[in-house]
């Protein structure tokens, strides 16, 4: 007897009820968190472009305990402070992807992955090739690397676009690398001089951390104050002190052990989320996208070279190097491409990757620190790359919007109305068990049915 050959992996495939379920509640909070980041931007537009001076006096404004090295400006509160809660929530979404996943296998997650890497290191050529020839600064080759999986999910919800589960895990796990390298990025090049005694003391602040998460210790007032102290001494050392939140965030279990509904990540990921997408990063925006807008910026932004290269690398480099990585991995791993869908949907979500507002906008500050003009001019190039892939991406997915639809109800589609899609149950004896009741049921009503309206019609037939 021949002996079967194994089929072909398949990307973009189907997800399991339990990612489905996970994937679902979280992107619904992203994109309720995306919708007030959009707000936050466009009221920080305003604000800047029509009390500027006020604008920047809020922002300036500085508070804190300078015995403790504290005292910073609100726009530094917002960029170093609410940021460590969006990248806790960032180490948490990596540890589950890691352990409970898309990325626990290493053969599937090697697309995504390889798409992913591809995604950064194209926009940073991009920016590199247009700086290089264009004699500009090549310090903020970083800044278009990044992608906003909040504000990618505001434009979803504003076009009226839905996209198929395996779509949005897709968008989902390249954000989740892209944060990944976004975070090393800010570790590696962009330490300042380091203060070794309060690294030292973060890191003994970690390893308490961590092991009273190993002794099961309960209590947020515990792990809130220690959180605090944790976040404090990194900022004080040097390096970025949104790394703190991030390897808190990757020390929580995220894998459920014998009678958990959720493991203590995915629940403190639950708690903190809408924290993080519905406060912290709106405030981030508020503080940090108001640049003034003028028709000598916009020209700036298109033939400055820091600016071109940004603008350039989120809306070419994100597409030509998620779309390319994905189909040379593709090719090279021999997977093929779900049926349902096909590889322009692949380039539409590589187009919608290009949306790297809030990262790209940390970036570019901590690239050009001190250089205040240019700072806010790759700001604006940052807004504008980010609108100019928007609006790409849009076209691109109205396109498909009817077979999106279509897939979508599919997926959501419950007729048994047991709370379970029923493409899950296909190969479930029950299910079919239940469809054919409710089938007979149908049936016997429809009988009922008829026999009242042939006895109605005799009635109707016969003489008064």
């Amino acid at each position: 007897m021949a002996t079967p050959t194994p089929s072909k992996p398949t990307f973009l495939r189907r997800l399991s009820l339990p990612e489905r379920t996970y994937l679902a509640q979280a992107l619904r909070t992203e994109t309720v968190g995306g919708v007030l980041l959009l707000v936050a931007a466009i009221a920080a537009l305003v604000w800047a472009n029509t009390l500027g001076a006020g604008y920047e006096s809020v922002r300036g404004f500085h508070l804190g305990i300078s015995a403790l090295g504290l005292d910073l400006s609100i726009q530094h509160w917002a960029a170093d402070g609410l940021l460590a809660v969006f990248f806790f929530v960032a180490g948490i979404e990596l540890k589950r992807e890691l352990v409970a996943g898309e990325l626990r296998d290493p053969k599937a997650a090697a697309l995504p992955v390889i798409a992913a890497l591809c995604g950064m290191a194209v926009p940073a050529l991009v920016y590199a090739l247009v700086n290089t020839f264009g004699g500009g600064s090549l310090d903020g080759w970083a800044v278009p690397t990044a992608t906003d999986i909040a504000f990618a999910l505001a434009v979803l919800a504003v076009i009226g676009t839905s996209l198929p589960s395996a779509l949005r895990a897709f968008l989902l796990t390249l954000a989740v690398v892209d944060d990944l390298f976004a975070i090393l990025i800010i570790a590696v090049f962009f330490t300042s001089d380091l203060d070794f005694v309060a690294l030292g003391g973060a890191a003994v602040g970690l390893v308490i951390f961590w092991l009273l998460l190993r002794k099961g210790v309960r209590g947020w007032y515990i792990y809130l104050p220690l959180a605090l102290v944790n976040w404090g001494l990194m900022y004080n050392s040097g390096v970025h002190a949104t790394i703190a939140g991030v390897a808190m965030g990757l020390m929580l279990r995220c894998h459920r052990t014998e009678g958990e509904d959720h493991s203590p990540g995915e629940h403190i990921e639950h708690l903190v989320r809408p924290i993080s997408a519905g406060l912290a990063v709106p405030l981030f925006a508020l503080f940090s996208a108001g640049v003034g807008i003028s028709g000598a910026t916009l020209a700036d932004v298109f033939t400055r070279p820091e600016t071109l290269g940004v603008v350039l690398g989120l809306v070419v480099g994100k597409a030509i190097g998620i779309f390319g990585g994905t189909w040379l991995a593709a090719r090279f791993t021999k997977a093929e491409l779900n049926d349902d869908l096909a590889w322009p949907d692949v380039f539409a979500v590589a187009s919608l990757a290009g949306i790297g507002f809030t990262v790209s906008l940390l970036i570019g500050e901590l690239a050009f620190d001190g250089q205040d003009r240019l700072t806010d001019e790759v700001k604006a190039a940052v807004l504008v790359g980010s609108l100019t892939a928007a609006v790409l991406a849009s076209v691109l997915l109205k396109m498909r919007v009817r077979k999106y639809k279509a897939l979508v109800e599919d997926e959501e589609r419950d007729d048994d109305q047991d709370g379970i899609p029923d493409m899950y149950e296909l190969d479930k004896p029950e299910y079919h068990l239940r469809m054919a009741a409710i089938y007979e049921n149908k049936a016997a009503e429809h009988r009922r049915l008829a026999q009242l309206a042939g006895a109605g019609r005799d009635d109707g037939d016969s003489p008064a």
